[in-house]
């Protein structure tokens, strides 16, 4: 069976038990901070991963990366994961669950990068924009390149607006070029 199909039908499992009891915010922490810890403990992915290591053992590790506040719900489903052998999918599994949550509560991730950092007001004035046009909540991350030396690169879901004058020169370029 597709990891894929695995990992989303348990997060869409998980998601609606969550929904039921009202604890989506609070799992989704939980499931964000166990994605995180396989990608920042490598060695996590292999302890889970062994077949050597109890099932108590595994729970424990899998509890203690979601985090201090972990949700009785969360609990629950690891040891389901656990019950039905499925570790090794967890961490595609807290994946699934965020990607779903945030399409539900319809929350978009969105980037703006700048070549000096920009002031509060401006970073406000770009996330209301984005969440005009995209009639949801935007989760936004700014980030400072130099190398684009002037101007702004505005990236969410699938749009991406280049207005640095980077991408300008390098359009100047292509011009004289032809």
């Amino acid at each position: 069976m597709d990891i894929g199909v695995i990992s989303v039908r348990y997060a869409r499992a998980l998601l609606k038990a969550a929904t039921a009891a009202n604890k989506e915010d609070q799992v989704c922490q939980n499931m964000t901070t166990l994605a995180k810890s396989f990608a920042d403990v490598p060695q996590l992915r292999h302890a889970i991963d062994n077949p050597m290591l109890s099932k108590d053992k595994k729970k424990g590790l899998l509890t203690t990366a979601c985090g201090k506040n972990i949700v009785e719900l969360s609990e629950k489903f690891i040891m389901l994961v656990l019950k039905e052998d499925r570790e090794s999918f967890v961490q595609f599994m807290a994946n699934s669950y965020v990607t779903l949550y945030r399409k539900q509560k319809n929350i978009i991730r969105g980037k703006l990068t700048t070549a000096v950092a920009v002031s509060p007001e401006t970073e406000k004035k770009m996330r209301q924009m984005v969440e005009n046009k995209t009639k949801g909540t935007v989760e936004f991350e700014t980030e400072v390149n130099p190398d684009i030396i002037g101007g702004f690169i505005l990236e969410y879901d699938t749009y991406r607006l280049d207005a640095s004058v980077q991408s300008q020169l390098r359009n100047v370029l292509h011009q004289l070029r032809k």
